[in-house]
């Protein structure tokens, strides 16, 4: 058995940073479209990678989770994926009533023990109870026969949801969880079902909102975690910034963000290496008739930098990410403080002008020509851009005029040979132009006398 969840801050700071630039990675599709699935947690064991899954089963149109059992889906390859069906369920804790909610497996001593949120029928929310099983796929049943973290454990969490345990090289085990930015930690005793010691509250860990995922690289620690701040997504909606630590309990030094907000309002980290190749597990709405209660579980690659920090992961949605945008980091002349600039490369197709459902960038209320800037660690080849305006029918209107530039390694100059830069309302407006090969590449807006101007989706192709 093997479980490979890893990094160190590398000592190569004294060569200097060295980006790796990843090739575009294999389609991201939902591990199935059968079911919705949401929350994974990876395990590797062997050759297989096995995740464990919520299952979403709210009706279309519904307003709240509906959530009853947890599957398994195993891949030899981490591409093709088998649903070996519901290998826990409510119903297999008997204090449980309802939410089956954000759950892991940790193996210990030939036994797997799967740590597991519902709300329980006792008093308080949701409760954190374990089970075990003697393989990856059970059968599982309940080892305690109550919870091991609930309202009244000292200093629990202000909502007790998304356990992680880790389990250290000297086989000491931890346990991490919470919500509303109360992340907490404890010690597991040797039968992974009793908390040895109290619990702390783990400093240094920025924005935190819910779903951490800790693992271990190169003997540095790391901490994954759901972070709902404005400054890396829109509102009500998500990202996952991560930190790292020397001691598995903290302090924790915050990174950045390894994940931007996907299409769901949740957003649910799984950070795992399986055969040689790390990779990114969360979920999004993106499956046929999915939304922010029947959410998808899909994966996408994970690279390192040679310091051992993480690039954000490129987040693809078809046979292969033609987005350029997606690679790359934006920056801006000026941003409403209220707006989001992450907004205009989260891959969203807008249904028109007005929807800023997911974020939008503004610049009111300044006035005359601003920018947007997308810069890529290596260069790419860049041919087409596409843009969709913001207009909020108030401050922000569509601009007089855009052009595209490049930096053409000292300065930068329009774009040669580009057609009209579009500034119609309720569509893409597609500038295409003689590929250019740079690492920066710049938008540049004026916007009408008297109003500002806004963008809710800016694409960059090869």
């Amino acid at each position: 058995m093997l479980r490979l969840r890893a990094v160190t801050l590398a000592a190569a700071a004294a060569t200097g940073l060295v980006l790796i630039t990843a090739a575009p990675a294999p389609a991201a599709a939902p591990i199935t479209t059968s079911i919705y699935t949401a929350d994974p947690a990876a395990l590797v064991v062997g050759d297989t990678m096995y995740l464990y899954t919520g299952h979403d089963e709210a009706p279309a149109g519904g307003t709240n989770f509906v959530m009853r059992d947890w599957h398994v889906f195993t891949s030899g390859d981490a591409t093709a994926w088998t649903d070996q069906g519901a290998k826990l369920k409510l119903s297999d804790f008997s204090w449980a009533g309802a939410d089956a909610w954000a759950g892991e497996v940790e193996p210990r001593n030939g036994k797997y023990y799967w740590y597991a949120p519902v709300n329980g029928n006792g008093a308080g929310w949701m409760d954190i109870g374990v089970a075990v099983g003697d393989s990856p796929l059970g059968p599982f049943h309940d080892a305690k026969g109550g919870p091991l973290i609930s309202d009244s454990t000292p200093n629990s969490s202000p909502l007790n949801i998304d356990p992680t345990v880790f389990t250290d090289d000297d086989g000491q085990a931890y346990i991490y969880w919470g919500s509303y930015y109360g992340l907490r930690a404890a010690k597991l005793k040797p039968d992974m079902i009793n908390l040895d010691g109290g619990v702390v509250t783990p400093s240094g860990v920025s924005n935190f909102w819910e779903a951490p995922w800790m693992f271990k690289r190169n003997g540095t620690y790391y901490l994954a975690y759901s972070a709902n701040d404005s400054a890396c997504s829109a509102p009500g909606y998500a990202c996952i910034r991560y930190a790292t630590a020397s001691n598995p309990l903290g302090p924790w030094t915050h990174r950045g963000v390894v994940l931007d907000q996907v299409t769901s309002t949740t957003n649910h980290p799984a950070i795992i290496e399986f055969k040689g190749q790390w990779y990114m597990v969360y979920h999004n709405a993106n499956s046929p008739g999915g939304g922010n209660f029947r959410r998808s579980v899909t994966l996408d690659k994970l690279y390192w930098n040679a310091d051992g920090t993480m690039q954000k992961v490129v987040q693809t949605t078809g046979p292969t990410s033609s987005n350029l945008a997606l690679s790359a980091t934006a920056s801006t002349s000026y941003v409403s403080p209220w707006e989001t600039l992450g907004a205009i490369k989260d891959g969203f197709t807008p249904a028109n002008s007005a929807d800023h459902s997911h974020g939008a960038y503004g610049n009111w209320n300044h006035q005359g020509t601003e920018w947007l800037e997308y810069q890529w660690p290596s260069a790419q080849t860049v041919g087409r851009v596409g843009v969709y305006w913001f207009d909020d029918d108030q401050g922000i209107d569509l601009p007089a005029s855009c052009k595209v530039q490049y930096w053409n390694g000292s300065a930068y100059v329009d774009v040669p040979g580009q057609s009209a830069c579009g500034v119609a309302a309720n569509t893409f407006n597609t500038t295409t132009f003689p590929a250019v090969s740079t690492t920066r590449l710049r938008l540049s807006i004026t916007s009408k006398t008297g109003f500002s101007t806004g963008v809710l989706e800016w694409t960059a192709q090869a």
